[in-house]
């Protein structure tokens, strides 16, 4: 009889790429492979594109760090995806759940819980989100992906594995990706993300400099959902809201990256060894938990860091020229990391539980 597990994760596209990461090598073992997600959520999007993956939608709140009417009304939501995430796993039967956080998440940890299952938990920022927060005393096992992480976590649950990277992107072709985004040899590449819903500060400091910019770059900026400016028409410049089949082509591409500072997409340039100018989120917009990742990241020597309180045109320029600059000694310090064995870890700890139960 083949094992089953079940995934969970949502609300951002970095509490899903872990799952597409993991999720084909569990399907290439023989395992039956689940997933529940919210009903409507990026992570419905992202996984429908994944093959011999049963998805179920439940009902969700949102864990928000702010006063909303919402509020009010998302402990019944929570409550309702409970039931479901509760009657949903005893109908699927996993040997095993592996939680990714997000505010999905939550009832279907209390799910497997109240149905005996084991509970992995990933987490990937330096501080534990609010999910995983409330997830952590239900879990087996807790995988992060910071060894500063562990001082935050006061568990011996917790243990430190590294990043998880998806192992399509090591597949990018710089020639392929030039082809697709119609640019010429001859200039270098900035790559900007915004995150999966996009900045709208960054993508507007990247259009007010764009002039100044395409005279010795190309840019292409995936600027994230509704976002696109349709009246801009510049050679070496294209825009998209998400790529997803040919981003291993884009980021092969790309000379260096200008981004957020999301745990998973920054240990995925990281691995691919591209330079980064990292703009993490505000404290007033966010836990400062990419604030924490990034000045990590810098300390390293992986990055530059332009916070987004003085992001300015004239800064922005400052801190691009600034990582160009540095660009070889950033990739010289990437090549002596190496996760390489992260993944094959985090399938083994997964097993590991499996077999317990």
């Amino acid at each position: 009889m083949s094992k089953r597990i079940l995934f969970t994760g949502g609300g951002s596209a970095g509490h899903v790429t872990v799952n597409v990461a993991l999720i084909p090598r569990f399907v290439a073992s023989g395992w039956d492979v689940s997933y529940i997600g919210s009903i409507k959520g990026i992570e419905s999007e992202l996984i429908s594109n994944v093959d011999h993956v049963d998805y179920h939608g439940i009902s969700t709140g949102k864990l928000r760090r702010y006063m909303s009417v919402e509020n009010f009304k998302d402990p019944f939501r929570i409550v309702k995806g409970v039931f479901e995430a509760y009657s949903l796993i005893r109908k699927i039967k996993p040997d095993v759940v592996f939680s990714k956080g997000g505010f999905v998440s939550v009832p279907v940890v209390i799910g497997a819980k109240l149905n005996n299952v084991p509970i992995i938990i990933h987490e990937s920022d330096i501080t534990p989100g609010l999910a995983n927060k409330i997830a952590l005393p239900l879990a087996t096992k807790v995988c992060v992906t910071f060894p500063e992480t562990l001082d935050h976590i006061k568990s011996d649950k917790a243990t430190y594995v590294g990043a998880i990277i998806r192992d399509e992107l090591r597949t990018g072709n710089a020639t392929r990706g030039r082809s697709l985004l119609k640019f010429v040899d001859s200039k270098p590449i900035i790559l900007v993300m915004g995150g999966s819903l996009g900045s709208k500060k960054i993508n507007g400091t990247i259009r007010n400099n764009l002039p100044q910019l395409l005279k010795q770059y190309q840019v292409v900026h995936i600027c994230g959902k509704g976002q696109i400016d349709p009246s801009i028409h510049l050679d070496g410049y294209q825009q998209f809201e998400y790529i997803q089949d040919e981003l291993s082509d884009v980021i092969a591409s790309a000379d260096v990256v200008v981004t957020r500072a999301g745990s998973n997409s920054i240990f995925e340039f990281l691995a691919l060894h591209k330079p980064m100018l990292l703009i993490p989120l505000s404290r007033a917009a966010s836990r400062g938990d990419q604030i924490l990742n990034a000045q990590s990241f810098q300390k390293a020597g992986y990055a530059e860091v332009l916070l987004e309180e003085e992001l300015t045109d004239e800064s922005f320029i400052q801190s691009l020229e600034l990582l160009l600059y540095n660009r070889q000694q950033i990739v010289d310090n990437m090549t002596k990391h190496d996760q390489s064995s992260t993944i094959d870890q985090v399938i083994q700890l997964i097993q590991k539980a499996a077999k317990r139960k």
